[in-house]
C-alpha cells in the first residue's frame, strides 16, 4: 500500500515501527521536526518518543516550524521530554511549563531560525523527523501540508526519519516550492518578484543515505479551531475595508490592493472573510498559513493566487479542499518559512500585513506575546517579519477582553514586540487609527478617539492629559504607566472599582 509512496527501492528496507525509529533519538539531542500551524507535523515518532520517555526518561531540544497539532507538544511536555523548545507554540500544557521555567522557550521571528542554523549561531539538529507524502526516485522528500523549516532541518541534520502519511492526498506533490538561500558572502538575491513565482524544487533534496528510518502513518492533521465571525470581528473587517477603499481612492493602492498576509487565529481569519463582500478583485496572498478564509475567497472568485508555508483548515473545509485539491492546485504554492516570511521578499512585494495584538498602547507599541508582561501566550510568530517590512503593518484586536475586565488599549504595553516605529494601522471593533506620519502625541489622540472602548476612554484620556502636563516627546507618568496591569493582577480588573 505504501510502496508507491517510496519510489527509491533501496529505501524500502528502512521501513520500521515508530517505536524503533524513536529509539534513534537519544538523550540530549537537538531534534528538528516538521510542523507549522498544526499542519504537516510528524505524528507517530514524537508520540512514540513520549511513550518511551515515560519508561526511560530523556530530554531533547526541539525545534519545529511553528506549532504542532495532535496534542504532540502536550504529550512531550507531560512526558518530560522537552528541555528546550523553539520557535513557536500554542499548547496550553507546554505554555504552563514554559511560564513555570520548566521548559526553556526561545521565541523567535519565524524567518530567522534556519538562518541562525545556517550561520551556526544555533546548534544544528542531530536528527530530523519529517512528514512526507512521498519519497522520490532520487530519495528526495515531498512534504505534506506544510513546509515550515522542514527542508533546512533535513539538510542540516546528520540523520533523517521520514514519516510517510497515507492520510494525505498524493496530489499534494507538486504544490511545494523548495528554495534554500546560498551561504554568505556569495549569497544572491532571492529571485522572487511575483506572488506566484516558482524559484525552487518540488521536493527537499537530500542524499538518500541520510534517511535512517521510514515510518508509515495514516493520521490526519488536527483541524483548526477558527470560529465564524462575530459582530466585533465583522466590525473590524468593515473598518479595514473602508480604509482600503480610501487608500484606493487616494491612489496609494489599486483595486487589487497588495499581496495580503494574515496571522493565525479567529480575528485575522474573520477579517479576511470580510473581503468576500468587498469591492476588491483579483486579490493575492503572500502569507504564512493559508486558512479557511483563503479558500472561501478563492471560491468567491476574489482571490487569484495564494502563497504560504502551510495549509491549516477547520473540519468544515478540510475534506472539501483536500478532496478536491486539483481545483485549487494551480492557485497555491507552499514555501519554506524563511522564504514566505523573508524581509527581502516582504519589502519587495509590498505586503499588507494583518496580525493580531494582545494589547497596544497610546503610542502604537504592540504586545503580541506576553500576558501582563511576563506570561508567554504563544510567541511572536511571523508578525515581526511582516510588520517591520510590510507596505502596511496592521494590528487588530478586540478593544476589551474577559467581559470588559481588560482593555486591549493601555497607557503603556507591559511587553513590546513591535515598536511604534513598525506599526502603521491599529484596528478594534470601535474604529481604526492611522498612525502614519504622526508624532507620538498625535498618535495618542488618534488611538484614544478611534480604538478605545467607551468604558476605558475617559480613564485613558485622563492619563494622557496628565502625562502631557508632565511633558516629554512621548509623555508618560512612569509610576502610573503600568497601574492598569497592576490592578489586573491584584483585583482581576484593570480599572479600580
Amino acid at each position: 500500500m505504501y510502496r508507491d509512496r517510496i519510489r527509491l527501492p533501496s529505501l524500502l528496507n528502512k521501513v520500521m515501527s515508530a517505536a524503533d525509529a524513536a529509539a534513534l533519538i537519544q538523550d540530549g539531542m537537538t531534534v528538528g521536526m516538521s510542523g507549522f500551524t498544526r499542519a504537516g507535523e510528524a505524528k507517530a515518532v514524537p508520540h512514540a518518543l513520549a511513550e518511551r520517555a515515560k519508561v526511560t526518561p530523556l530530554k531533547i531540544s526541539l525545534m519545529t516550524g511553528a506549532s504542532l497539532g495532535n496534542d504532540l507538544d502536550k504529550q512531550l511536555t507531560e512526558a518530560g521530554v522537552l528541555a528546550r523548545r523553539m520557535p513557536f507554540q500554542v499548547d496550553s500544557t507546554l505554555r504552563k511549563a514554559i511560564n513555570a521555567g520548566e521548559v526553556m522557550f526561545i521565541d523567535q521571528h519565524l524567518s530567522e531560525t534556519v538562518e541562525q542554523l545556517r550561520n551556526k549561531q544555533l546548534k544544528l539538529p542531530d536528527i530530523a523527523v519529517i512528514e512526507a507524502v512521498a519519497i522520490t526516485e532520487l530519495g528526495h522528500i515531498v512534504p505534506t501540508t506544510s513546509v515550515g523549516n522542514s527542508a533546512s532541518f533535513a539538510i542540516f541534520a546528520k540523520q533523517v526519519i521520514v514519516e510517510i502519511n497515507l492520510a494525505h492526498n498524493p496530489n499534494l506533490e507538486g504544490l511545494h516550492d523548495i528554495y534554500i538561500p546560498t551561504y554568505r558572502p556569495t549569497r544572491t538575491p532571492i529571485p522572487l518578484v511575483k506572488v506566484d513565482d516558482r524559484i525552487g524544487s518540488t521536493a527537499i533534496p537530500i542524499p538518500p543515505e541520510k534517511i535512517v528510518a521510514i515510518v508509515i502513518t495514516n493520521q490526519s492533521d488536527s483541524p483548526s479551531t477558527v470560529l465564524p465571525p462575530d459582530s466585533d470581528t465583522q466590525a473590524i473587517a468593515d473598518h479595514l475595508i473602508d480604509f482600503f477603499k480610501q487608500e484606493v481612492e487616494a491612489g496609494r493602492m489599486t483595486n487589487k490592493l497588495g499581496p495580503l498576509q494574515a496571522g493565525i487565529g479567529n480575528i485575522a481569519n474573520s477579517v479576511m472573510c470580510g473581503l468576500i463582500d468587498s469591492p476588491f478583485e483579483e486579490l493575492t496572498m503572500y502569507s504564512e498559513v493559508l486558512q479557511d478564509s483563503t479558500f472561501d475567497l478563492i471560491d468567491a472568485g476574489k482571490l487569484s493566487f495564494a502563497s504560504g508555508s502551510s495549509i491549516t483548515l477547520s473540519s468544515r473545509r478540510n475534506a472539501d479542499v483536500f478532496g478536491n485539491l486539483e481545483r485549487y492546485k494551480d492557485k497555491l504554492v507552499l514555501r519554506p518559512q524563511e522564504i514566505s516570511n523573508h524581509p527581502e521578499v516582504v519589502r519587495r512585494l509590498g505586503i499588507i500585513g494583518i496580525n493580531t495584538a494582545l494589547e497596544f498602547d497610546l503610542y502604537g507599541n504592540v504586545n503580541s506575546t506576553h500576558v501582563c508582561g511576563t506570561r508567554m501566550m504563544n510567541g511572536i510568530g511571523g508578525s515581526g517579519d511582516f510588520a517591520r517590512n510590510a507596505h502596511l503593518a496592521i494590528f487588530v484586536t478586540k478593544s476589551i477582553a474577559k467581559g470588559g475586565a481588560i482593555s486591549s488599549v493601555v497607557p503603556m504595553v507591559s511587553h513590546v514586540d513591535h515598536t511604534e516605529h513598525d506599526v502603521d494601522i491599529l484596528v478594534t471593533e470601535i474604529g481604526l487609527a492611522d498612525l502614519r506620519g504622526l508624532a507620538p502625541r498625535e498618535r495618542a489622540r488618534v488611538v484614544i478617539d478611534n480604538c478605545v472602548h467607551p468604558d476605558y476612554r475617559e480613564a485613558l484620556n485622563a492619563y494622557f492629559e496628565a502625562a502631557c502636563a508632565v511633558g516629554g516627546h512621548t509623555p508618560h507618568i512612569l509610576r502610573d504607566a503600568l497601574s492598569w496591569h497592576i490592578n489586573l493582577e491584584e483585583t482581576g480588573r484593570m480599572l479600580a472599582v
